[in-house]
């Protein structure tokens, strides 16, 4: 599958890196748009820095370059992640402002009905956030907060991570096995 992956500047960049690696490894391709805060996370964060964050797509772009491929619903992308997404992503993309090529991208997911799954990353929720989410999920936008699962037992900070990588990954219909599923309470 061809996977449209954006990084913003949310907390939680560990997610977006955890989500480029799992889409490798499972041999999809990967689309990446990162933007400033978004890089400046991540190095923040993961210690990653933009050149080396893009060593792990297929392809990547510059935000401000509307006229790249993803900006187009000809372009053939099989759904978009925004991973994490800070809530002036979520706000362009709820009120329909393209000014990004990310903001575009996922614009262009909407239309064409793609899948588009959003990880914001803030908490508590204001009403303006909870509204946002709320106007996008009516359009068909996946809202899918990072709240990882304890019932797989998790041993460490990536079993936590991997819990939520997966769940993306289901919205975006890919097989993985990355975190272990529920099979019915053990008595």
């Amino acid at each position: 599958m061809r996977i449209a992956v954006g990084i913003t500047g949310g907390s939680g960049a560990i997610y977006g890196l955890a989500l480029l690696k799992a889409l490798a490894a499972l041999g999809h391709e990967s689309h990446l748009v990162v933007s400033e805060m978004g890089a400046k996370v991540m190095l923040h964060e993961c210690g990653v820095g933009l050149e080396d964050l893009r060593g792990y797509a297929h392809k990547a772009y510059e935000n401000g370059d509307l006229a790249a491929s993803l900006a187009s619903g000809s372009y053939p992308i099989d759904g978009m992640a925004i991973v994490p997404c800070s809530m002036k992503t979520l706000s362009l993309i709820a009120s329909g402002a393209s000014n990004s090529l990310l903001a575009r991208a996922a614009d262009v997911a909407i239309k064409e009905r793609r899948t588009l799954v959003v990880v914001p990353r803030e908490m508590p929720f204001s009403p303006i956030h909870l509204e946002n989410m709320l106007k996008l999920s009516r359009l068909g936008v996946i809202a899918l907060p990072p709240c990882p699962a304890f019932y797989h037992h998790p041993q460490d900070l990536s079993d936590l991570v991997m819990f939520v990588v997966g769940k993306i990954l289901d919205q975006l219909r890919i097989e993985h096995n990355l975190y272990q599923r529920w099979q019915g309470e053990k008595i």
